[in-house]
Parts: C-alpha cells; sequence; structure tokens
C-alpha cells in the first residue's frame, strides 16, 4: 500500500549531516519525497510502500549521524501524490519554531587520515573539516544552519567543494564549514615586530608568512622556548613548550598567573599517558568528541616543567582537537619539535579569553608572535574542564563541546517552566535560558568582576536567545544585592519580574532537576561553598536544607565564625585560620603557621576586628574552614588563585588511611527548634594538638577530610530521623573535592541513602542558573 506523511523531527539535527543522512536512507528504501532544514527542525516528506515508512522511521532513530541528537519526531499523514526520487530541498524561513544548535567537535578520525595523506588534496590542510566534525557553535551567526548563516559565508566553495557538497555519497554533501587550500581561509604567523597600528586596530606588516609558512614557523618559535598566541575554535589560546620551564614561567609572568595549574595538550592517547596516569573511564573521557580538559593524577615518570601545575599531584590534561593544532604538535616527517604544550586561554587574569582581531595588540601584550586565520569567531568559547571520580565522569567547566546543547529539565515537574533567563553568579559565571522541557546553558563567561566579561555575557545572551527562540518573560538572578550578575538582571529587566533565588537552594535544586526530581518529595541537600548570600546576611557556605522547588528550610550549618576584611580574608587564608583559632578560644602562639606568617601589624589589627567586629562577616562557609585548615598546618597562607589551599590540601591528604582516627564535629542543638549547628572548636583544638605532636600535614588533612565526610553522613543521619527523606544531594563547589566526594557518597550508600551529584553541569556556580531556573520557575 502505497502511503505519504510528514516527519517533522527536532533535537541536534542540523549541522550534522542529519539531511544527508535522511536522503540516502529514503534513496536506500526506495522512497520518494523532500528533506529540508526548517526553523522547526528538519522536515521529511515521504510517499512509499507503508513497509518501508515504518523501516524508514525505525532506522531514523537506531542509524542518526553521530553527532545527531533526535529528541522527537512529529508524523503528519498526507495525501500521496506519485512523487518520484527524493531530493534536499532549500532550507524553509516561513516558520516559527525552535531547532538545536550543535557544539562544536573534534576533529574526526577520517579528516586526520586525509590530512597526513600525501595524496590527498587536503594534507595539511589547517581547516579540514566534514559533516562528523569541526566548527559548529562558535561560527553560526543565525538559524536554520547554512553557509550563509556561519562566518564561512565569506568562503565561496571551489569547483571540487562544490562537487562534495553536492554528492549524496559523499561525507561533506551539505556539510557548511567545508573548504580546501584553493578556496579556504588563510593562517598566518605574525610576530610583533611586524604590527602597527591603525584606526581599525592591529594590521599585518610585510613580513608576516602565510600557510606552510605560518606553521613551520610557529613551531620553531615553540621549539626555541618562545610564546605564541594560537587561534583556535573559540578563541585565543597561549602556547609554549610544556617541558620548558624557563618558557612556561615566562608565560606565567605574562599572564599574571602566578601558580594556578594550567592545561597541557598532547597529540593522542599515548601521549597523554606519558604525562598522565589514566584509568579506563579516564582514558575514554579524554578521547570523547568533546576533548574536555580531564584532571588526572602526574604519571609516576612525571617530565613536564614543575610549573606547569606546581603543588599538585593532577594535571589538566587534553588531546589536540583541531587540525591547527595537529600540525603544531607535528605530522609524521616534521622536524622535531615540542610534544606536549601548555594550551591556556589567551587573556590576563580575570578577563575573557580574547577571540577578535581587534585585540591583536593585547595579544601581543603575552606572546612573541601570533598563529592566526581569517575565518571569524561568532562566540566565543573555552575548553570545557571534567574529572572521573570512582570511574564517574564529574565536570568542573562546561563550554566547547556541550555547548550550547540543552540539558532537559525534568518530564514530571508540577508546574510550567515558562521562557526563563537566569544570570547565574558572579564567579564562574554561565547564565540559562530555558522553557518548556528543556534548558540552554551557556559557555563559560568567567567571573564578573570585569567589564569585558559584562560585555561577553550580554553579548552571549543576545545570541543565545536568538539560536533558542526563547524570549524571556521572566528573569532569575541571586538573592546577593551586590553581585553584578543580579544589578545586571535588575536594569535589563525593564517590566519582566525578576525573581531572586537564595544561592544554596538554586545550588540544591540544580543537581535535583539533573538527576530528574519532580519536586514533589523533598531532598536532603548539603550545599558546601565558599561564599553564598545567606537569608539572614551572613555568608553561608556549610549548609544542609530540606528542600524542594518551592522552598527550603535550613535544618543545619556550620557555626558561624568572623570572616575579617571580605575578600582579603579569602586571598588570605591565614586569616580564617587565625578566626577559627580566636573562635576556638585557642591563643596565637608564634609557633602557630598561620601566627608566624601574618605580619605582625597586621595581627594587631585582625585581633581588633574580631574583638569588635569591625569588617567583619559571620559565615558558615566551608570553603572557608578547608582554608583555615591548611594554613593551620602551614600548607597554604596566602592563595594566588580560588580555592588553591584547598586543593592544595586534598592533595596531599589522598592515599593516606586514618582508621578511625578522625576528628569530630560538635552537634550544638538550637533551642525551640529542630535545627542545629555544627561547631568546628574541638576538631581546631585536636588539629592544633597533632601539628604541635609532629603528624605531619598528609594525615592531618587526611583525617580532616574524614572528619567532614562524617558531619556528611551524621547530617543526613539527623535529616532523615526528621524528615523521613533518603534521597541527599551533594553540592557546591567544595564537592569538586574528589576525596571528599568519594567518600561521601561511600558512607551515605552504606547507611541507606541514596547520594545524588551533578554529572554534566559542575557543582560549582557552573551550574547554578539551571538551578535558579527551575525555583523561580516553581513559584
Amino acid at each position: 500500500m502505497i502511503t505519504a506523511s510528514r516527519l517533522t523531527v527536532r533535537g541536534v539535527v542540523q549541522g550534522v549531516g542529519f539531511r544527508p543522512f535522511v536522503y540516502s536512507l529514503a534513496t536506500e528504501l526506495g522512497l520518494a519525497g523532500s528533506v529540508g532544514n526548517s526553523t522547526r527542525g528538519v522536515v521529511i516528506d515521504l510517499e512509499g510502500r507503508d513497509i518501508d515508512v515504518v523501516e524508514f522511521v525505525t532506522a531514523l532513530r537506531v542509524r542518526q549521524p553521530p553527532l545527531a541528537r533526535i529528541d522527537s519526531v512529529e508524523y503528519e499523514p498526507a495525501q500521496p501524490c506519485g512523487l518520484s526520487g527524493f531530493r534536499i530541498v532549500e532550507t524553509d524561513t516561513s516558520t516559527v519554531g525552535q531547532t538545536l544548535t550543535p557544539p562544536d567537535v573534534a576533529t574526526c578520525d577520517d579528516c586526520l587520515r586525509e590530512m597526513t595523506d600525501p595524496a590527498n588534496r587536503r594534507f595539511r590542510h589547517p581547516f579540514i573539516t566534514c559533516t562528523h566534525c569541526g566548527p559548529r557553535f562558535t561560527i553560526i551567526t543565525a538559524l536554520p544552519y547554512d553557509r550563509s548563516s556561519t562566518t564561512m559565508h565569506r568562503f565561496p566553495m571551489c569547483a571540487n567543494c562544490a562537487a562534495e557538497y553536492a554528492d549524496p555519497a559523499d561525507r561533506r554533501f551539505h556539510a557548511q564549514p567545508i573548504a580546501c587550500p584553493d578556496c579556504g581561509p588563510t593562517l598566518s604567523f605574525v610576530e610583533s615586530s611586524v604590527v602597527s597600528s591603525s584606526g581599525e586596530g592591529a594590521v599585518l606588516g610585510e613580513s608576516a608568512v602565510l600557510g606552510e609558512c605560518a606553521v613551520r614557523k610557529a613551531r620553531e618559535y615553540l621549539r626555541d622556548g618562545k610564546i605564541i598566541a594560537v587561534k583556535g575554535i573559540g578563541g585565543y589560546h597561549l602556547a609554549c613548550d610544556a617541558r620548558s620551564e624557563s618558557a612556561v614561567q615566562e608565560l606565567r609572568a605574562r599572564k599574571r598567573r602566578r601558580s594556578k595549574p594550567l592545561a597541557v595538550m598532547v597529540r593522542d592517547l599515548p601521549a597523554a599517558s606519558e604525562s598522565a596516569q589514566l584509568s579506563v573511564a579516564e582514558a575514554t573521557a579524554i578521547v570523547d568528541r568533546s576533548r574536555p580538559i580531564l584532571l588526572v593524577r602526574k604519571a609516576t615518570e612525571y617530565t613536564l616543567a614543575p610549573s606547569v601545575a606546581p603543588g599538585l599531584p593532577d594535571i589538566g590534561i587534553m588531546l589536540a582537537y583541531n587540525p591547527i593544532q595537529h600540525l603544531l604538535l607535528g605530522l609524521a616527517g616534521d622536524p622535531i619539535g615540542p610534544q606536549a604544550l601548555v594550551m591556556t586561554s589567551a587573556n590576563f587574569g580575570g578577563e575573557p579569553i580574547i577571540y577578535d582581531e581587534r585585540d591583536r595588540d593585547r595579544l601581543f601584550a603575552l606572546a612573541d608572535g601570533i598563529l592566526t586565520h581569517d575565518r571569524p569567531i561568532r562566540m566565543p568559547c573555552d575548553d570545557s574542564v571534567q574529572r572521573v571520580v570512582d570511574e564517574e565522569l564529574t565536570t568542573v567547566r562546561r563550554s566547547r563541546g556541550h555547548t550550547p546543547l540543552p540539558i532537559d529539565l525534568p518530564a514530571m515537574l508540577p508546574f510550567d517552566v515558562p521562557a526563563t533567563l537566569a544570570v547565574g553568579a558572579d564567579l564562574k559565571n554561565t547564565f540559562c535560558l530555558a522553557h518548556g522541557a528543556s534548558a540552554w546553558l551557556s559557555q563559560h563567561i568567567g567571573d564578573m568582576g570585569d567589564l569585558a566579561v559584562l560585555d561577553s555575557f550580554a553579548n552571549s545572551e543576545s545570541h543565545f536567545e536568538s539560536l533558542t527562540g526563547v524570549t524571556p518573560i521572566q528573569v532569575a538572578c541571586d538573592e546577593h544585592p551586590g553581585y553584578r550578575s543580579s544589578q545586571w538582571a535588575r536594569r535589563h529587566a525593564g517590566p519582566l519580574p525578576v525573581r531572586a533565588v537564595q544561592h544554596h537552594h538554586a545550588h540544591v535544586a540544580a543537581v535535583m532537576g539533573e538527576n530528574g526530581c519532580d519536586g514533589d518529595e523533598p531532598v536532603l541537600g548539603l550545599a558546601f561553598d565558599g561564599t553564598g548570600y545567606g537569608v539572614d546576611g551572613a555568608v553561608w557556605g556549610g549548609e544542609i536544607l530540606l528542600a524542594t522547588y518551592k522552598g527550603c528550610q535550613r535544618l543545619a550549618h556550620l557555626k558561624y565564625v568572623p570572616l575579617p576584611g571580605g575578600d582579603i580574608g579569602i586571598e588570605r587564608p591565614y586569616r580564617m585560620a587565625l578566626s577559627h583559632l580566636w573562635s576556638a578560644g585557642i591563643d596565637w602562639d608564634p609557633d602557630l603557621p598561620p601566627v608566624a606568617a601574618c605580619p605582625p601589624r597586621e595581627l594587631g589589627v585582625l585581633r581588633h576586628q574580631l574583638e569588635t567586629g569591625f569588617g567583619c562577616s559571620d559565615t558558615s562557609s566551608m570553603g572557608r574552614l578547608f582554608d583555615a585548615v591548611s594554613s593551620l598546618i602551614g600548607v597554604r597562607y596566602i592563595a594566588d588563585y580560588e580555592a588553591q589551599a584547598a586543593i592544595e590540601l586534598e592533595g596531599i591528604s589522598r592515599g593516606i588511611d586514618v582508621g578511625s582516627q578522625c576528628y569530630v564535629f560538635d552537634r550544638i542543638g538550637e533551642a525551640h527548634s529542630d535545627s542545629w549547628v555544627g561547631d568546628p572548636s574541638s576538631m581546631i583544638r585536636d588539629v592544633v594538638r597533632d601539628h604541635r605532636g609532629g603528624v605531619s600535614a598528609g594525615v592531618i588533612g587526611a583525617r580532616f577530610h574524614e572528619a567532614v565526610a562524617q558531619l556528611v553522613l551524621d547530617w543526613a543521619l539527623r535529616g532523615r530521623e526528621l524528615a523521613g527523606v533518603d534521597d541527599v544531594v551533594l553540592t557546591g563547589g567544595v564537592f569538586q573535592n574528589p576525596l571528599l566526594l568519594s567518600r561521601s557518597r561511600i558512607l551515605l550508600r552504606e547507611a541507606g541513602f541514596t547520594p545524588l551529584t551533578s554529572r554534566e553541569l559542575p557543582p560549582n556556580d557552573g551550574g547554578l542558573a539551571y538551578g535558579q531556573v527551575l525555583v523561580a520557575s516553581s513559584s
């Protein structure tokens, strides 16, 4: 029986070879009709035997292209018209709808083979790509996804590329970013001595070199220990030889990044294994097409420069993910060059990644030379960062390779999610647009303390609205009145309602949402982080909440201690150590490391602050407690980057079995209330005793980590007694700590709890906006 139908396929179905796939499948089954992009997705008109149509619909999901993701298929019956043949039709822009933009993905194996084949016309082509790989999100200017809606529109295809583009049997059939050496972008290498300024920005001088010569010159610079800026998919990186201590130190000096770890790039998995110890799960994660920076243990025979990741047992490592990077690391037959490169965002500390050609002068304040090209980047996008804990993948930063794919909202929510913009927090900012069943989390924006980051936020938010089709009717923000993100929300909301969401409630809600909780039943949410504005005006960060999306009850928190000097107390962990000593009634004897680390004059001022409360805020922050313990035992007194003291403390604490010898938090009940307080005072006294008794910092650190994990269990048990709840959310930046996360989950599971943690979302403030959407929409 001959039937006809129209299928509308929604999901990630544009820019991933879906139309060529449909064409080939329909032709294989002898079906007539057409396929085309529209603003609603991909529209397929079919005519043929009913049995073949059924097989087509089944194969559509089973055999879909590797980068595709089908979210829904709508079926409409139609009248047979006697069609013959199957074709790809022009994009239909007459309808209004929503489709999904694909992320940027790593160069595929087929393209790499062609790139290394001297007989192939794309041999050593720095912009090789096909339907299954290459830039997407960062070059798309509008939807539907066609070449005219990308930054490749300025490069008309040559006859050979056009023939591939039009050939249904070719891997580049309707692949929008394709090009070749005859028609594609041009690679160039520019030395600082040949750049001059004009009214329109930096311009190339006469001695800039192009094409293959540019690659050769860049590799010479790297081999000579110099620093280069490299234009990639989502912005510029700074690169240098990762085995050259002098080069790495010079890069740090120019970038103003004293000790924060630097990411390293290598060619492939065997090269990664030379610098890192990789489990099976880690090996799987590092070769994923998203090509994240993966945080892994350093190899036993570690040969990279000590200053790449000083004082830490881990290294952030990633594999080359675009052709330019493969060329920099060298192909077969190339002269010897560095086999491991530092590859870090080209920016000064606190600023967004540089991606615009007009910022060339700023690049030369960082680099000796620039390897660049003339394909514009529409949207900057930093590298994603992930870690494997107990063979489970967790996300530290969600960006390139994942953005702008949506994250599903829970299917059975008791409320509708209207078109919402959630602006996130001020640190590790991301924003989120959501509507219906989907939430689109932005790429990593950065810390909102810099005007350029605010501009990047506004530019990205506007672009996301156009890509997603979401026009917000409400705005969600953090309750902190001083957050720049919250101030931006109130300035730009206009007549739209602005819903302020408590920081830690949003953290818990984000994990609930990612784990599919409908919110009818509450969870116990342990939110441990550095800073979050509390409803009482204090700085929260060590909390357990009984939470649904609609609201939360604070069951317990760490005992308040003074945070003297605000951000200065965060930057100088010895100040938090002194505050905890003061709160525990322990004298500031000069043999204690934080006392010795604090300048005498500051010590007097600090004592006055603590005694009078001047310039102090109350804090229950677990992150600040980690800082205090780290300083108390001489690990870190001044933090050059966020959470450095805690990260180094965790690093020396791994692999030490403390048995039953751990510290204890005292539980203090609050009068006329079911809530309680965790008091670290006796634990601080025990830490001081052990330090004075010659116990190693690693053992003290391990005992402290065990104490915090036992606190997690104790609070969960108490919460279950009060509320009968077994689902326990672990969230906040402190739970990026792999030792604490692992031990906490083990203890909870042994006690019959179900620990809920984030996977695709970061547990830090980078996932906060997703939780803000759910809380704001529930009211």
